[in-house]
């Protein structure tokens, strides 16, 4: 498995929307830039519509800048391919599909030969602690662990990137924390590079080798703060260290400014 390098040089993306006969552009993104290194771990943070998820689908090809380059080891990125995969927040499983059917779903569309689809599929399966579980339907089967059925889909394509887009929102606290530390595990060991959005603070510093601060729309990059607690955090109360809680109050104080300065906050604040 190759693991590649992302690169995003002055990236700028506008949104084009019609309303009535007037084109009603959107500004998502200016002059992004970004690096990212084989087997690190970024996350995105930032308020809504700061244009997160649309710096994933940059980076997985599904989206054409109209300015800048997205570069993948160097190379202009053209369009979506292995080297990525992409987890959403909603887990998109085919309902009439076997837990194992799912997994081997985009292999199949890759026409890789039933016995490599099956080998990688259970192969998966037991990395994300699903063993057991492969004749099952979605139906049958947690929030937690149809999420996991979406992250082995994921990694059987055995990407060098990992995008993921905010995929433990709709968990319970409980079993998000729980899928924090089993993603922190399997990135350890396949040593993948991760992009990872999420609106938790928290959830970001427990994982994140870097946070990657975005601001409000034209979403730009305003910070990148270093993560320096030492790894596996789950061996230890991460989320209690001072450096953590220090952290979390600059990014909280820092995107609080940020929200508190847009118009419709401050009319929706505004008294009577």
């Amino acid at each position: 498995m190759s693991v590649p390098r992302i690169e995003l040089r002055h990236v700028s993306k506008t949104f084009h929307h019609r309303r009535g006969k007037v084109d009603a552009p959107v500004e998502a993104l200016r002059d992004v830039s970004l690096r990212v290194t084989p087997g690190e771990f970024v996350c995105l943070v930032g308020p809504s519509g700061c244009g997160k998820t649309t710096l994933l689908r940059l980076m997985d090809g599904l989206l054409e800048a109209d300015a800048g380059q997205v570069l993948i080891d160097g190379s202009a990125h053209t369009g979506p391919g292995p080297h990525a995969g992409f987890v959403f927040q909603s887990f998109r499983l085919l309902p009439w599909r076997t837990v194992r059917d799912n997994v081997e779903f985009p292999l199949e569309i890759q026409k890789l030969p039933r016995g490599e689809r099956r080998a990688r599929a259970e192969r998966y399966l037991r990395l994300v602690g699903l063993e057991g579980f492969e004749h099952s339907y979605p139906h049958a089967l947690s929030g937690g662990m149809q999420q996991r059925v979406g992250l082995a889909r994921a990694l059987a394509l055995e990407p060098g990137i990992l995008l993921m887009d905010e995929p433990f929102a709709a968990l319970d606290a409980q079993t998000r924390e729980f899928m924090q530390i089993e993603l922190s595990r399997i990135w350890a060991s396949l040593g993948l590079t991760i992009v990872f959005v999420t609106h938790s603070l928290d959830e970001a510093l427990f994982l994140g080798d870097r946070v990657v601060l975005i601001g409000p729309r034209p979403g730009s990059v305003q910070e990148i703060v270093e993560v320096p607690l030492p790894r596996p955090r789950w061996e230890y109360d991460a989320r209690a260290a001072p450096v953590f809680i220090q952290l979390r109050a600059h990014l909280w104080e820092r995107i609080r400014e940020m929200v508190a300065d847009q118009p419709e906050f401050r009319l929706a604040a505004a008294p009577g």
